[in-house]
C-alpha cells in the first residue's frame, strides 16, 4: 500500500510539524489541518510553500470540520493532542471526534502516542506485548484512549497506534519535556530540567520518528496494531545540557526540577503540577524495543544525540532570529 494522500490533524504541533514536512518531503499530497492560520502558514513557509500543500483551518473537536477539509485524502495521522492538565476531559472526546470524521470518510488512521499506557517496566526493553498496567491517572486515561481506538463501533477505520519515547527536535514544544528546555538554552536563557539529570533515559529525534510512521503508515498489514517507534540509545540530562550549550554557545543555568519544585511552579503553572506523577519515567527509564518495526518494516533511523541535538539548537537560533526581525519589521510599518 502506498498513501495517495494524506491529512495532519494537528499539524502545526510538535509531532504533527514533523509528520507533515516528512510526508511532504516524499512528495505525498497533503492536507495540513489546525486551527491557527497564523501557525499553519509558518508552517507552509517553513516547508517552501510546496504546491502539494494544502492548509485546511478547523477544530479537531468538530467531526463535522475535519470531514469538510479532507478532500479524498486516505490516511488520517491524529497528531493533535490536549493540555496536560486537560487530559483527563478532553482527551478521548477529542479521540473519538478525530474517529467519527474518518468513519464517515473511511479512512486509515495513525494515532501518535506515548509510553504511559505501559506503567512501569516489566521487561527491558519494552515490546508491544508488554503488559499495560498503568498506575498513574494519565496512563490510565492513555489507556483508555487505546480501547476507544480500537472499539468494534468504528466499522469503517483501520487503526494504527504509534508509540513514541520522549521527543526532540525543531518543531517539539512545550507537550515535550525537553523541547521547552532546549528552547531556553537555544535563546541563552535560563533553563529547566524535568527530572533527574544523571539518569540516562530514551530520546527520539522527532525527524528520525516522522520519517519511521510515514514508512510503517504506508504498510497495509501494519494497522490494527500498536508500533514502538524507538529513539536513538539513552542520554543523561547532563549530556544533553553539554551539547545543547556548546551548540548555542550559552552558559546561562539549566535547574533540574523535581517533585518539589514542579508542585511549587504548579501553583502558578497547572501543567507542572501535573507532571509529577510521571516523574518514575525520570528514575526508572522505560526503553522501546524496536525489534518488531525492524522485521516488518525496515531499518531503525537514529540520528546520533551530538549530531540532533545540535540541529535542533541551531534550527530554534534561527527561528528566533527571523522572528525578531519580522517583529522588528512590522513595528517599523506600524511608525511608518
Amino acid at each position: 500500500m502506498t498513501i495517495n494522500k494524506a491529512m495532519v490533524v494537528g499539524a502545526t504541533g510538535g509531532t504533527g510539524a514533523a509528520i507533515t514536512e516528512e510526508l511532504v518531503k516524499r512528495g505525498i499530497p497533503t492536507i495540513a489541518f489546525g486551527r491557527s492560520r497564523h501557525k499553519l502558514e509558518q508552517l507552509a513557509g517553513r516547508l517552501g510553500n510546496p504546491a502539494h500543500l494544502k492548509l485546511a483551518m478547523g477544530d479537531a473537536m468538530r467531526p463535522e470540520e475535519i470531514v469538510a477539509q479532507a478532500g479524498n485524502a486516505d490516511v488520517m495521522f491524529h497528531c493533535a493532542n490536549v493540555p496536560y492538565h486537560e487530559m483527563a476531559s478532553k482527551l478521548i472526546p477529542l479521540g473519538e471526534s478525530v474517529m467519527e470524521a474518518a468513519e464517515q470518510l473511511a479512512v486509515k488512521v495513525v494515532a501518535i502516542d506515548g509510553i504511559y499506557p505501559y506503567g512501569r517496566r516489566q521487561s527491558d526493553p519494552v515490546t508491544e506485548e508488554h503488559s499495560k498496567q498503568p498506575h498513574t491517572k494519565k496512563g490510565k486515561v492513555r489507556l483508555d484512549f487505546e480501547r476507544m481506538l480500537f472499539d468494534k463501533r468504528w466499522k469503517k477505520v483501520r487503526v494504527m497506534i504509534v508509540r513514541l519515547p520522549d521527543y526532540y527536535g525543531p518543531t517539539a514544544n512545550e507537550a515535550s519535556y525537553l523541547g521547552s528546555t532546549l528552547e531556553a538554552i537555544a535563546a541563552g536563557k535560563m533553563a529547566f530540567f524535568i527530572g533527574n539529570m544523571t539518569v540516562p533515559r530514551e530520546y527520539v529525534y522527532l525527524p528520525d520518528a516522522a520519517a519511521m510512521i510515514a514508512e510503517v503508515a504506508g504498510h497495509d498489514n501494519a494497522y490494527g496494531q500498536n508500533w514502538n517507534i524507538p529513539g536513538g540509545g539513552l542520554i543523561s540530562g547532563r549530556e544533553i545540557v553539554r551539547i545543547a550549550r556548546a551548540a548555542s554557545g550559552s552558559s546561562k543555568p539549566v535547574i533540574p526540577l523535581k517533585k518539589i519544585g514542579l508542585s511549587l511552579l504548579g501553583l502558578g503553572v497547572p501543567v507542572m503540577k501535573e507532571i509529577v506523577e510521571m516523574l518514575y519515567l525520570t528514575e526508572e527509564p522505560l526503553t522501546l524495543s524496536g525489534a518488531k518495526y525492524e522485521k516488518w518494516i525496515g531499518p531503525i533511523i537514529a540520528t546520533p544525540f551530538e549530531k540532533g541535538i545540535t540541529a535542533t539548537v541551531k534550527a530554534l537560533q534561527q527561528a528566533n532570529t527571523t522572528a525578531s526581525v519580522q517583529a522588528s519589521q512590522t513595528a517599523n510599518s506600524r511608525i511608518v
